[in-house]
């Protein structure tokens, strides 16, 4: 059957685009067609996979939990794997300011969350500040208030006229600290920002571009004396992404707000949290029902997504599993070093589990450089799953990848000319 008579793909223009591989089972950080084909999955489709497809640990748990309560309503009621879930994210993971849990159902909306949770904090307290700052180049999502805190540019382009103002800042580049700084300080001299939104450390959709923490530490800093919320956008790298449980680790400077999704559920099913600070809570626990935060979604805190989370956590927590962290970190530095040889390959870089680079083209290095479809088919025919962002190449594979399928991947890219 052709699966486009019915489907619509997402990031895909229908009519240039190929038949879409049918895949029919995952194992580890392999991937099966409907041919026995197998395909590394390099980019833990889509940001998500932690742990490697079909865990059975994480499968047994939902089965579990399936047969206990699949869901309900969260207004005016709860259950434990709710409860649980968010103690053990507040007692064990997330920063020690952060207390409440609010629960969504993927990253966009996690965001959309964390920008009303700001917006409505300064409106509770009758305190005009509304204005948000965020990084050029930045991505939170294809919602409209996520896609107004990201980077205006051909995906938002027909939205425009749609979404709210932001003030963006340059990218605390290496060499572009003191640009990015001072925008940032003539962006809040006026007292009226609300908050300032960013991916910590790497920026994923814009192109796997790095930044140091004592640059993103700097602005925190300088945020904090302004009394403005930082929302730190922790959906791609939390979950020892950037080698740390969350990116913001890196930094002294901890955010009011963190959102987090992807790697949450280990890659099984959507769920999203937005962590905030007790003082956000504050400004809403009151007698005036009007300053109750009026957003919800009719899967709110889901009893298998949060048990799903819960048993990825169970992994994650597990005497070893830093081990597998370590091993792609050394990897990933050893291949870093083995790749500058390649004349055709440029501006690598590399945090944690990731690791970018991009191929020289005589086009702009962006999503749309023609690049992409080449590379990425190439990649397809050797069983390798990389979805390159225009000209840039990256690797953030499951953490259950072996030795053997990293170093396929990385001769499978030297052998590219």
């Amino acid at each position: 059957m052709d699966h486009t008579e019915y489907i619509w793909h997402p990031f895909t223009q229908m009519k240039l685009e190929t038949q879409p591989i049918k895949i029919i089972r995952g194992e580890g950080a392999i991937l099966f067609d409907d041919n026995n084909k197998s395909y590394i999955d390099a980019i833990s489709s889509w940001w998500t996979n932690l742990h490697g497809h079909a865990h059975p640990y994480i499968a047994k748990k939902v089965f579990e939990q399936h047969q206990i309560l699949e869901h309900v309503i969260f207004a005016g009621f709860t259950h434990e794997p709710a409860l649980n879930l968010a103690k053990r994210l507040i007692e064990d993971h997330l920063p020690e300011n952060i207390f409440k849990i609010f629960y969504s159902d993927n990253g966009s909306t996690s965001v959309e969350v964390a920008i009303k949770m700001a917006i409505k904090y300064w409106f509770n307290r009758n305190i005009p500040k509304t204005k948000i700052i965020a990084f050029e180049s930045a991505y939170h999502g294809d919602t409209f208030g996520s896609m107004s805190v990201s980077e205006r540019d051909a995906f938002t382009k027909a939205f425009h006229k749609n979404l709210f103002d932001v003030t963006f800042i340059p990218l605390p580049l290496k060499g572009q600290e003191e640009k990015c700084n001072q925008a940032f300080e003539k962006a809040i001299s006026e007292n009226d920002v609300a908050a300032f939104i960013y991916e910590p450390l790497i920026l994923g959709a814009g192109g796997m571009l790095m930044y140091e923490p004592a640059s993103l530490n700097y602005l925190l800093q300088k945020a904090k004396e302004k009394d403005i919320i930082c929302i730190a956008d922790e959906v791609m790298t939390g979950f020892f992404r950037t080698g740390k449980m969350f990116a913001s680790e890196y930094c002294e400077i901890k955010p009011d707000i963190m959102c987090l999704s992807k790697g949450l559920t280990g890659g099984t099913m959507a769920l999203g949290v937005t962590a905030c600070a007790q003082f956000i809570y504050d400004a809403f626990y009151n007698d005036d029902k009007m300053k109750a935060f009026y957003h919800g979604h009719s899967y709110t805190a889901n009893p298998l997504a949060c048990t799903a989370a819960l048993a990825s956590l169970d992994l994650v927590e597990k005497e070893g599993f830093i081990d597998s962290i370590n091993i792609i970190q050394s990897q990933h530095q050893k291949f870093a070093e083995t790749i500058k040889q390649a004349t055709h390959f440029e501006n690598i870089r590399q945090r944690g589990t990731i690791i970018a680079f991009d191929l020289k083209t005589n086009s702009e290095t962006n999503y749309f450089n023609s690049s992409r479809d080449i590379l990425y088919r190439y990649f397809i025919e050797r069983g390798i799953l990389l979805r390159p962002l225009g000209n840039t190449v990256y690797l953030m594979p499951p953490y259950c990848i072996t030795a053997e399928q990293l170093q396929l991947v990385y001769a499978s890219i030297l052998e590219y000319k």
